[in-house]
Formats: structure tokens, sequence, C-alpha cells
């Protein structure tokens, strides 16, 4: 009994050392990890910095998700991509984008448009560009045709839009289009009556295409 007694002591006073020992290792070892950013420190009663640290993560998600946007954005419009976005996101208004001409003439101008648009999808492609002139009485070849197409195919789509065909008439009026030109032409021979509205900047062409037709 003398010798067992104390040998069980010992015993448990080791094991308790062990214990001890693991324990402080053990929260030493957490402690570093919280310190370095690995873990979370977690509260006592099992919801405090834990939950509202997992709550915090979504907005850092969605900062960094929007950094990222930002900067694919800025590296689209250093390539000179960015700007062929541009028409889809703006809605195009021809009475403010093209104040030179009156909200008749413009009217005039879409009415021609859709007449001509026969696929109605708000385009006038090769075909229905052949067509028009045609009917205008200035058939094209069509090597002309494109040629007309590509000097105000801004979105390089091979068709004209509605914004594209009022370019037309203001490159017509600023005397920016050829004499000889597909698009001078459409212009001239057009159907649209402006030549009372004394427009600025476009009078005097829209006098002259009615004594062209006078004459004609």
């Amino acid at each position: 009994m003398s010798q067992t007694g104390p040998a069980c002591h010992f015993k448990r006073c080791g094991a308790a050392v062990d214990m001890a020992t693991d324990e402080l290792s053990s929260k030493l070892s957490r402690r570093l990890q919280i310190e370095d950013g690995a873990e979370q420190p977690v509260a006592v009663d099992g919801c405090g910095l834990q939950d509202g640290a997992e709550e915090e993560k979504p907005p850092a998600a969605s900062a960094d998700s929007e950094l990222g946007a930002l900067l694919q954005r800025r590296g689209e419009l250093n390539e000179g991509h960015g700007e062929a976005q541009q028409p889809s996101l703006r809605v195009f208004n021809p009475y403010t984008e093209f104040k030179e001409f009156s909200r008749k003439q413009i009217k005039d101008m879409e009415k021609m448009f859709k007449t001509f648009d026969a696929g109605k999808d708000n385009y006038i492609d090769l075909m229905e560009l052949k067509l028009m002139m045609e009917k205008l009485g200035a058939p094209q070849t069509h090597l002309g045709l494109k040629n007309m197409i590509k000097e105000v195919d801004e979105d390089l789509d091979n068709k004209l839009s509605f914004r594209e065909f009022l370019l037309i008439f203001r490159k017509a009026a600023a005397g920016e289009l050829a004499e000889d030109s597909g698009l001078c032409a459409l212009a001239r021979l057009s159907e649209i009556d402006v030549s009372t509205e004394g427009v600025k900047g476009a009078k005097t062409f829209f006098e002259a295409k009615v004594q062209a037709i006078s004459e004609s």
C-alpha cells in the first residue's frame, strides 16, 4: 500500500501535466492561426464573432466582383472594344441627336426607312438597299451598294440602322458626299419634301435637290 499510493499519485500528476501541456499547446496554435488570418475567432457563446465574420464575406466578394468588372471594362476601352457596346446601352433619340433637322423631316426619313425595311427588323440590308436604289431610279452595282453601306456603317454590321440612315442626310447636307456617289443619289432622289423647312445647314442642299428633280 505504501508503495502503490505514491506511484499512482505521480501517474495522476503526470497525466494532469500532459493534459495541461496539450491544452496550452492547442491554445497557442489556435492563437497563431487567428493572428495569421487562417481562422476566425469564435465567441464564447458561439453566436458572436463567427457569425459576424460570415456576414461580412458577401460584401467583400461583391466588392471584388465589382472591381473585376471595372478593370475588365477599362481593358476593353483601352483595346478599343468598349465603344462598340455603347449603342446597345443607349436609347437612340433622333430628335435630340439630329437637331439640324425638324421633326417633320425626321418623320419623313423614318417613313422612307420603314418603307424599304422589308424584313421589319429595323435595318436595311444589302438587298433592301438594292431595291431602294432601283425604286429611286439610281440602280447600283453590288460593289457600289457595299460601299454605300460602308460609308455610314459605324457599327460594322454590314447593314443600315435608322441612325445610320439619318447620317446619309447629315453628310449630304454638310456636303461630305461625292456628287457621283450612291448615297448622294439616294439623298437627292428621295421623296422627302423638306425644301420649305428652311433648316439651317440643310436648306441649300435640299433646294438643290428640288431643282434637280424639277429638271429631270
